[in-house]
């Protein structure tokens, strides 16, 4: 089993920065893809970034250049730069593990961006 806990959202004004960061426990060394998420009411949940074991990396393109992902000892952090009141969501880690192929969640973290 692995479970995951997102911390370090909160209350920024556009421009500035915050890192999440999402803590596995657990079969940590199954997990070989680790993703950050967001979603807002009424939308779907959009991947925005990932890592996998070997450390390659994808964004999307309404983060690229901003947020960076990144991964170490049981834990993933993203780095968001340059935030804007869009990114305003709530962000969720996702993690792929080797468990029978299975998918897990966190609870998520609320950002918020004042404009």
């Amino acid at each position: 089993q692995v479970r995951l806990v997102e911390s370090g959202g909160g209350l920024v004004q556009s421009g500035g920065s915050l890192r999440l960061t999402c803590t596995a426990s657990g079969n940590i060394a199954s997990l070989y893809n680790m993703a950050w998420y967001r979603q807002t009411p009424g939308k779907q949940r959009e991947q925005i970034a990932s890592v996998t074991s070997a450390g390659v990396t994808n964004y999307a393109g309404a983060v690229q250049g901003r947020f960076t992902i990144s991964r170490d000892s049981g834990k993933v952090h993203l780095q968001m730069n340059n935030l804007k009141p869009e990114d305003t969501a709530v962000y969720l880690c996702r993690g792929l593990s080797t468990i029978s192929d299975r998918t897990f969640w966190g609870p998520g973290t609320h950002v918020t961006v004042s404009s």
